[in-house]
């Protein structure tokens, strides 16, 4: 049994080394593994030439197959398929859903892939995200963090010379731009901003504003919501939570006395009215330029890094997906010697499995003296145009003029741990929608927000 064992133990360590280096390999086949992949919003195309480099280090991967897959059934499609256990080897899950498909996937081997080296790798906030209790769970390819989109033609009009960089420039540039009638009603808006229905990602800017803030979101381990809670600052008691939400929420009320009256829920939808010419500002990822585009060409927009507090920690808020891998599925050894199938066992299988993202996302071992390693990262980026997960190459993003604000954005980016992220998200959203319909006050609503997020994180 202990010879067996050894036997066992000296196989996986040959596979966790056969592959994701980038460099040739030595090691003969030993069977044929066929990976199956599932994403969302590219093509099979993007993956061709890496799916070939990867071929040519691994002689035990046979076919790598890339399933596209529609964005409004995905989460569907791929719990079902999980749970039969048939469902792909890798796939992409959006980096809020981890803790809730921690008991679908199979974290790195840390041969492959460990902590240490998945820091010195990424973004922080991808280790916020994708790192349980010391494990890679998933790994991402780009990041995306919000940028503030601003009309050039209106902060021209308007003597405006410059992004703003901080909320109080933020709130005087609103100001500036925005031109209600006699009726008044808003025939210009300086920034989308206050309401729920009609601005995209309006639960992002409020999660921006309640990090910017220093609020606490929850506590993990006593496993409840602490973002209504107050805290002693100097004479006084306060709720960075509280106060974020009604920073947001008064760009909405026409008795504001604090910001500017800029939104109401009448408005176009906000990617509307921006490419329409009809608001100032708006916030948004990067993959908003693309839907931009094709609605206004000739718009004469740019994006700027967000807006931030004074004297308070810079922060921004991500929206971005990693590849996860399997925890169990039957392995694909379509093309193996009979005799050899059964060493593909799942673990092998899964193993397989991280070696290949550890290819695509890491950066590769480039061996002194020979040309330079052939970097998957590198070469999906430049086809995609996305923003980089990556620290080394957000390093060369930041000159980029379409992808600068968003790489910068990237290396401040927060999170925080939300056991059950749709329901959360809703409760968000009808926390501002209520107070837009005066139906309650910021402090009633975020209080019972948090309520509600206690009992979601102890279900």
């Amino acid at each position: 049994m202990k010879k067996k064992s050894l036997l066992a133990f000296l196989f996986m360590i040959g596979i966790l080394v056969l592959s994701g280096c980038g460099l040739k390999q030595a090691n003969p086949k030993q069977y044929t593994l066929n990976l199956e992949v599932w994403g969302l919003f590219d093509d099979t195309d993007v993956f061709r030439d890496i799916f070939d480099a990867y071929a040519k280090t691994n002689p035990n991967i046979g076919t790598i197959t890339y399933k596209k897959l529609s964005p409004d059934t995905y989460k569907k499609d791929l719990v079902d398929a999980l749970a039969s256990d048939q469902g792909p080897d890798i796939f992409l899950i959006h980096n809020d859903w981890l803790p809730g498909f921690e008991n679908r996937t199979y974290p790195a081997p840390p041969e492959v892939l460990n902590e240490q080296k998945f820091r010195d790798n990424f973004v922080d906030v991808a280790i916020q995200d994708f790192i349980i209790q010391g494990l890679v769970g998933a790994v991402p390819l780009t990041v995306d963090s919000l940028g503030l989109y601003y009309n050039k033609d209106l902060f021209n009009e308007a003597g405006i010379t410059s992004p703003p960089r901080n909320w109080v420039e933020f709130i005087e540039a609103a100001k500036k731009m925005t031109k209600i009638d006699a009726q008044g009603q808003i025939v210009q808006s300086g920034a989308a901003m206050g309401t729920a229905a009609n601005i995209n990602r309006t639960t992002d800017i409020l999660n921006l504003l309640m990090l910017q803030s220093g609020t606490e979101m929850v506590d993990t381990v006593d496993r409840k919501a602490k973002f209504d809670q107050y805290a002693s600052q100097g004479d006084s008691n306060v709720s960075p939570g509280e106060n974020a939400l009604n920073f947001y929420t008064q760009f909405a009320d026409s008795g504001s006395a604090v910001v500017p009256y800029t939104w109401n829920p009448r408005m176009h939808y906000s990617i509307d009215a921006f490419s329409e010419g009809t608001v100032g500002m708006m916030f948004n990822y990067s993959w908003q330029m693309d839907i931009l585009a094709s609605k206004a060409p000739k718009l004469n927009y740019a994006v700027a890094p967000v807006p931030q507090f004074t004297n308070s920690p810079q922060a921004n808020f991500s929206n971005y997906w990693g590849y996860a891998v399997a925890k169990k599925r039957t392995p694909d050894t379509r093309g193996t010697d009979p005799a050899n199938v059964a060493m593909v066992t799942n673990d092998v299988r899964a193993a397989e499995a991280w070696n290949f993202l550890n290819f695509l996302t890491t950066r590769p071992v480039q061996v002194a003296g020979a040309a330079p390693a052939f970097d998957p990262a590198i070469d999906y980026l430049t086809k995609t145009n996305k923003p980089a997960a990556r620290r080394d190459l957000i390093e060369k993003q930041k000159a980029d003029v379409r992808l600068g604000a968003f790489v910068q954005g990237n290396l401040i980016a927060k999170d925080w741990y939300r056991s059950d992220p749709d329901a959360i998200e809703t409760l968000f959203y009808q926390m501002i929608d209520q107070i837009n319909r005066g139906q309650i006050s910021a402090r009633d609503a975020i209080k019972a927000a948090a309520v509600s997020v206690t009992q979601i994180m102890n279900q």
